[in-house]
């Protein structure tokens, strides 16, 4: 049960890194409005937020197959730190426990599969 929990909260968490970057590229204007209101009007560049779009699509993705887990959880964790708006909190939690448990996460691409361990 622990792997398939651990493989949900993984699955979750990086689609919602996706949607978000999607959010990014395909509504600039509403990413610009996030950014005035929670993020003090940092990264309010509409190509600045198209790129952190793609990176935050290509990051979910390396999240939800499990792949580079050493690097993507920390990253993943830092992608959202406006500990101000309440989801970021959850989303940095969850992150920390994902980090926490990559050991115990076996159902992941990258080379945890068979059980192997670093």
């Amino acid at each position: 049960m622990k792997a398939r929990t651990l493989l949900f909260l993984r699955a979750t968490l990086g689609c919602l890194l996706i949607w978000w970057g999607l959010d990014k590229l395909i509504q600039v204007e509403h990413g610009v409005q996030v950014a005035e209101h929670f993020y003090w009007g940092v990264g309010t560049s509409q190509s600045w937020l198209r790129v952190a779009g793609a990176l935050e699509i290509l990051l979910g993705a390396v999240v939800v197959l499990g792949l580079g887990r050493r690097w993507a959880y920390p990253a993943q964790a830092l992608t959202d730190t406006n500990v101000l708006f309440y989801p970021s909190v959850i989303v940095f939690a969850a992150s920390l426990v994902l980090w926490a448990f990559r050991d115990e996460d076996r159902l992941a691409l990258d080379g945890r599969l068979a059980g192997a361990h670093t």
